[in-house]
């Protein structure tokens, strides 16, 4: 167990993650500095939350003289590897670690770990539930992670008999040297190359989860997928899959077949459910379902507990979430769609004519694949935000019988909005699902999903 008292710690970045561990390592009586490259001015509300507590801030910018006195430098999820104060750290031989790591240091519950390019904040939040309802009465389940609040503050609060389901991303993972017990991935898609730079580095993070698992433990990967089932080699023991159609040949865990839900260990296949009883919209979100389940068995939960968790279950905020029908038109909000992949998983999963709402901030991800999609599937268009320019010259300039049928540009998203309501007639989806980051006019995604909420609803 790490010795906190005395401890000379240095959090770069001041977000939710920084926050969370400089509460936990100041109550423990270790010697904090938070550091954010912030002015004081814009983090006000962050600053009045620490005021009871012992801790240094520097605003501004990172000044390299600040690991003088640091016994351990933790990077929040904002803060890249290759930033000069971590670079510095690196080459003087100071640890570097993260609030995750030091939570899996800690922790005395199972974990569940998961990640993957897409899904997995429904995925966490589906095993969650089905956690809750099959777990002996008296244990608690702890979700958390890259969602909700980090748990590092309550680590010393949970038992042996509880469960803990932590989403991870690939910036948290960069910094893990523990596993959990239970590690799934759910698919590898081109995502954060303005991060990580390549694919390969980007998989290669990905794959931290899977890294240091041991001969007990168990791989739950996305078998359709080819990014996640190339890593099954990784596997440092039992491998297990999930996927739409059969799954390969004595490999255990969840597939659909002939409209329901089966759940295979060994010889043994049973049903878990029909896929009608699935609220949740797309074959993205079957994939999704499935998951949950297969992770689910390796966790030692029911069917029952399976079934309990799906039914009921219409989905995480901001991610295909209906918004409003207004004059016979059905808007959605899938504003978590950062990336183009998403945005493709999204209009696959509407059948209507489609008036798709693209654009926010690029990450440096290829728009042909989902431009292509478009041309054949989307009849309008609107670009908006930074992106805008980049979007609309991946989509061209229609061919004759190609779609979109119109293609608009705005400065914004109120004004792609407005676009909208004078767009679509009855019968038509109004779809947003950018494709790009919300930074370029959001605090991030989910004020982003706020905004068009509350934009649409002014429509009605």
């Amino acid at each position: 167990m790490r010795e906190w008292s005395g401890l000379r710690i240095l959090i770069l970045g001041a977000a939710r993650q920084g926050l969370a561990l400089a509460r936990y390592a100041a109550a423990q009586n270790a010697i904090v500095t938070l550091n954010d490259q912030r002015p004081a001015s814009e983090i006000q509300s962050a600053i009045q939350s620490m005021s009871n507590l012992p801790v240094h801030w520097v605003f501004g910018s990172h000044p390299i003289d600040l690991l003088n006195d640091a016994d351990l430098v933790c990077l929040s999820g904002g803060i890249p590897l290759n930033l000069p104060i971590v670079v510095e750290a690196s080459r003087r031989g100071i640890p570097l670690t993260n609030d995750t790591q030091l939570f899996l240091e800690q922790v005395r519950a199972p974990v569940v770990g998961i990640t993957g390019s897409a899904g997995k904040t429904t995925t966490t939040t589906l095993l969650s539930r089905i956690a809750r309802a099959g777990l002996p009465s008296g244990s608690k389940v702890w979700t958390g992670g890259n969602i909700g609040q980090p748990l590092i503050e309550f680590v010393d609060q949970i038992r042996e008999e509880d469960l803990v389901v932590l989403e991870l991303s690939s910036f948290q993972l960069e910094q893990t040297s523990i596993s959990p017990h239970v590690a799934a991935i759910l698919n590898i898609t081109p995502n954060h190359l303005d991060r990580h730079g390549t694919l390969a580095a980007y998989t290669g993070a990905k794959a931290r989860i899977l890294a240091f698992q041991h001969a007990g433990d168990i791989a739950i990967l996305g078998c359709d997928d080819p990014g996640a089932w190339a890593l099954a080699c990784e596997a440092k023991g039992k491998l297990s899959g999930f996927g739409l159609t059969s799954l390969p040949s004595a490999i255990d865990g969840a597939y659909s077949h002939q409209g329901f839900l089966h759940l295979r260990i060994g010889s043994d296949d049973q049903k878990i459910m029909p896929e009608s009883d699935i609220l949740l919209r797309g074959a993205h979100n079957l994939r999704n379902t499935l998951a949950a389940c297969s992770i689910a068995w390796a966790a030692n939960l029911s069917i029952e507990a399976m079934q309990a968790g799906i039914q009921g279950f219409a989905g995480v905020p901001h991610r295909l979430e209906w918004v409003a029908t207004i004059n016979g038109v059905n808007w959605y909000n899938d504003s978590i769609a950062t990336a183009p992949e998403r945005s493709l998983a999204a209009l696959r999963s509407f059948e209507e004519p489609l008036v798709l709402l693209l654009g926010g901030r690029d990450k440096n991800l290829p728009w042909e694949t989902l431009a292509q999609a478009v041309r054949s599937r989307v009849d309008h268009v609107i670009v908006f935000g930074e992106a805008a320019d980049k979007i609309a010259a991946a989509l061209g300039k229609p061919a004759p019988g190609q779609k979109p049928n119109t293609l608009e540009l705005c400065s914004n998203l109120k004004e792609a909005v407005q676009t909208a309501a004078r767009t679509a007639e009855p019968g038509d989806v109004v779809l947003l699902s950018p494709g790009g980051t919300s930074y370029d006019e959001f605090r991030d995604f989910e004020e982003r999903g706020e905004r068009f909420r509350e934009w649409v609803n002014q429509l009605i």
